[in-house]
């Protein structure tokens, strides 16, 4: 479907595939298991044989590889622009440098929030709505406790820990061997998924980068790039799958936050899409 959409609205994309490499047994193990839940859900994914895996991917190093030949990268600024096109063509309104103040039901059934505009003029405004949709990622937690007294349960049930990811790039340093990759290689993420893992990943151009690694932060605007693993560390989770990467090769890039649901070292907690009827919030 986003590939349908990217072809009719001109959105740069490619779709190079992706691979999922066990290094061992239990590995491997934890790949067939991968495959068969695939089969369930519609995903189409393949086993491929060492001897096709060193063929396709020479400098890629794999006791098992579990292929995903639907997976691709896209141009997100561009996207994102198409997204916005098509909003406003049917009528919607981006209200952009705005920030939510405060959120409370409405003698109606509906909402009304308060946002800030950062207009000297008008510096706050409220917006009445039927339905209100939370994807406010890592202040999601904050959105949604603005609802509830402080005594409720979202407070603890939707507390956002916020893990910083940074990225690497290749830097092709003289004397280096030549790396070529043509698809995405991600590692298999630890038991308590709570990274997938420092993969590689290329740009719509064919460079290589490399990320993200794991640092639990407290601050969900903490982008700052120094800190985090030491380089020759994250060299060599990247070498058991990259055998020639050497730590000279990488360069620090950027960084991202992700929001968790779990707590550091905690049992894997998934996304959460939810409508709250349940909870007292229609539409919310």
């Amino acid at each position: 479907m986003l590939y349908k959409y990217c072809k009719e609205h001109n959105v740069p994309f490619k779709k190079t595939g992706k691979w999922v490499v066990a290094q061992s047994d239990e590995q491997a193990e934890y790949l067939r298991q991968l495959a068969a839940h695939c089969a369930d859900v519609d995903v189409p994914v393949h086993m491929v044989s060492q001897k096709q895996a060193k063929h396709d991917e020479p400098c890629v190093q794999a006791h098992a590889v579990l292929a995903s030949p639907t997976t691709g990268i896209i141009d997100s600024h561009a996207l994102m622009s198409a997204l916005h096109q098509d909003l406003t063509e049917r009528g919607a309104d981006l209200a952009v440098g705005t920030e939510v103040q405060a959120i409370h039901r409405d003698d109606t059934g509906g909402y009304r929030v308060l946002v800030a505009t950062g207009d000297s003029d008008v510096p706050y405004m409220a917006v009445r709505a039927a339905f209100v949709v939370n994807a406010a990622g890592l202040w999601a937690d904050r959105i949604a406790c603005m609802l509830v007294p402080d005594d409720h349960e979202w407070h603890s049930k939707y507390k956002l820990h916020f893990a910083k990811g940074r990225y690497y790039l290749h830097t092709n340093s003289s004397n280096s061997p030549s790396i070529s990759v043509q698809r995405l290689v991600y590692p298999v993420p630890d038991k308590q998924i709570t990274s997938l893992g420092t993969h590689l990943t290329l740009d719509m151009g064919g460079a290589i980068r490399f990320g993200p690694d794991l640092e639990w932060v407290s601050s969900n605007t903490d982008y700052a790039t120094d800190g985090g693993e030491p380089i020759k560390k994250v060299a060599a989770a990247i070498a058991e799958y990259l055998p020639m990467i050497q730590a000279k090769d990488l360069a620090p890039g950027y960084t991202g936050i992700r929001p968790k649901l779990q707590l550091p070292g905690g049992v894997f907690r998934d996304f959460v899409i939810k409508e709250e009827s349940d909870a007292g919030f229609p539409g919310f």
